[in-house]
């Protein structure tokens, strides 16, 4: 079976320790975790959500949605891959300090990529939006002297309410 490409989240209680078991359950069964990101989404519930990017066949997948559903302080778990409501997005930033950083910023434009900082020897560029565009603006920027980059990982969210 041909990996796939998906997204989980978990919303789950916020204390201690549930981030590693999370991850424990992962590592314990050797599935590879390509994205990772945590935030609190509700201070009164004292609830965050878990957004987990991982790739496998089809039925590795399931296993790992139904192990994290047994999980004790796991309230729900979503597949976004097949959430045809859901949005993903990350976040990068990206120092260039090649001699042509001109051409780097019109570059980055393209991308819709804006300038962070342009001081000193380098400039560094935010830019919002799928992993694979991410990834595309990222392959961009290296033959304009990118120098850094540093990526948040998925945050995923429904359209509708729900």
């Amino acid at each position: 079976m041909p990996n796939e490409r998906h997204t989980l989240t978990a919303l789950v209680d916020n204390e201690a320790g549930v981030l590693a078991r999370v991850v424990g359950l992962f590592s314990g069964r050797g599935y590879n975790i390509e994205s990772l990101t945590v935030g609190e989404v509700d201070a009164a519930e004292r609830t965050s959500r878990i957004t987990i990017v991982t790739s496998g066949p089809p039925q590795v997948i399931e296993q790992i949605e139904a192990q994290l559903k047994r999980l004790v302080p796991v309230h729900a778990v979503t597949n976004w891959t097949f959430a045809t409501s859901g949005i993903e997005r990350e976040m990068a930033l990206a120092r260039v300090s090649g001699k042509d950083r001109a051409a780097a910023k019109a570059e980055a434009a393209k991308f819709g990529a804006r300038v962070l900082d342009d001081g000193g020897q380098a400039t560094v560029f935010e830019l919002t939006d799928a992993s694979a565009k991410i990834s595309s603006f990222i392959e961009a920027m290296r033959p304009r002297g990118l120098s850094d980059v540093s990526r948040t990982g998925v945050a995923a969210i429904s359209r509708d309410p729900g």
